[in-house]
């Protein structure tokens, strides 16, 4: 099979990585608006099967045209041009697969979905960690109950040392993280679909060998889990796992304006206030320590009549031999294997589907133990 994967940023990095050392995987194509990175990203971690090309993702036209080349598509690149590399994907007959993690682009997609079954392809958006992994994760956890009443989602990517002030470091795009800590939450509770705001009901929590941390909404985890167990959950939730302390302080500086997109006047020159608060960020966050990814996926409801719990965690590490940070790993290699399964067959599903109803929890999860991921569940109380 041959996959392309669009953009050399870190997240595309290690799906090149991923799908080279599959042996199914013969060809990789990997797109950037920077030939010169795409060309080293392959070098390094493409073990021969990758072919570089510079490509501007907002060019759709060449999209179609460069995809047929390959089974399937995956975007590692901004939400924003994923809608149209979807169309151009189904156009070049590819099937297609994203990062995702913004409702609105994920909506376009679904705009799609005629389109993608006529001819005879599946696309599955947010395909990443949260929202991606956790998702399959809890379908082959709700299905274990006869009534499953409630949800509860719990993930964090952090530096396995905390830095003051903010106790966090840049593990993927500034501007993704500011836009899940800025855009509204979708939740359900007591049986209602909801929308909450961001940073929001902090709660506090803790993980065997890290100790104390805090949690709190953001925004795009739950994707369209809301849709697909809306009728069936009471309650759904997703938060984001920091250091004690993160949530105040980064709080602090979205009331202030620093997340608002309208240019103010400074010094005579218009600026955004998130573009700064971006470029900021990057620039005094970014340490390149070794960090870690938390995961917590809580599945409560009756089973025989009897109140049950059901709890999946995942404590994964950055992977010093390779070089792949946590984020990288649990944010990519969760995409590479719907990738590979839609292209070996082990996805039926066609149209664009939510990946709680076209991936089997249980093969995913076996291909992320192959991985190293390690996916430990138990009964709890």
């Amino acid at each position: 099979m041959n996959i392309a994967v669009v953009g050399a940023g870190l997240m595309g990095r290690a799906a090149v990585y991923d799908l080279a050392v599959n042996p199914d995987v013969k060809k990789i194509g990997l797109f950037d608006i920077d030939l010169k990175l795409a060309r080293e990203v392959g070098k390094k971690y493409g073990k021969g099967k990758s072919v570089a090309k510079k490509f501007d993702a907002g060019n759709t036209r060449e999209a179609a045209k460069l995809f047929k080349q390959y089974d399937a598509v995956i975007s590692a690149v901004t939400y924003k041009y994923n809608p149209g590399l979807a169309k151009a994907a189904i156009k070049a007959k590819a099937h297609f697969f994203d990062l995702g993690g913004n409702n609105s682009a994920v909506n376009q997609e679904f705009k799609l979905s005629g389109e993608a079954k006529k001819a005879g392809l599946v696309v599955i958006p947010d395909c990443g960690l949260a929202p991606g992994m956790v998702s399959v994760i809890a379908a082959g956890d709700i299905a274990k109950f006869d009534k499953p009443e409630s949800l509860h989602i719990r993930v964090g990517g952090l530096p396995q040392k905390p830095r003051l002030p903010l106790n966090y470091q840049m593990v993927f795009s500034a501007e993704g993280l500011i836009n899940e800590y800025y855009e509204p939450v979708v939740a359900i509770r007591k049986g209602k679909k909801i929308t909450l705001p961001s940073m929001t009901d902090l709660e506090s929590l803790s993980f065997k060998g890290i100790g104390k941390l805090e949690a709190f909404t953001t925004s795009g985890g739950t994707s369209t889990l809301p849709k697909t167990y809306g009728k069936i959950l009471k309650n759904l939730d997703y938060k984001t796992i920091r250091y004690p302390g993160h949530c105040q302080l980064f709080k602090m500086m979205m009331d202030i304006g620093l997340c608002e997109w309208d240019a103010i006047n400074v010094d005579g020159v218009k600026v955004s206030p998130r573009s700064v608060l971006k470029t900021v960020l990057d620039n005094n966050l970014s340490f390149g320590e070794p960090d870690l990814v938390l995961v917590r996926v809580t599945t409560e409801g009756k089973i025989k009549g009897k109140n049950k719990k059901y709890i999946s965690e995942i404590i994964d590490k950055q992977d010093m031999k390779t070089g792949l940070t946590a984020m990288m790993r649990c944010t990519s290699f969760p995409i590479t294997i719907i990738a590979w399964m839609a292209c070996a067959g082990h996805i039926k599903k066609r149209g664009v589907v939510p990946q709680e109803k076209a991936v089997d929890p249980e093969l995913f999860r076996m291909e992320l133990a192959k991985r190293k991921i390690k996916l430990t569940s138990r009964w709890g109380r």
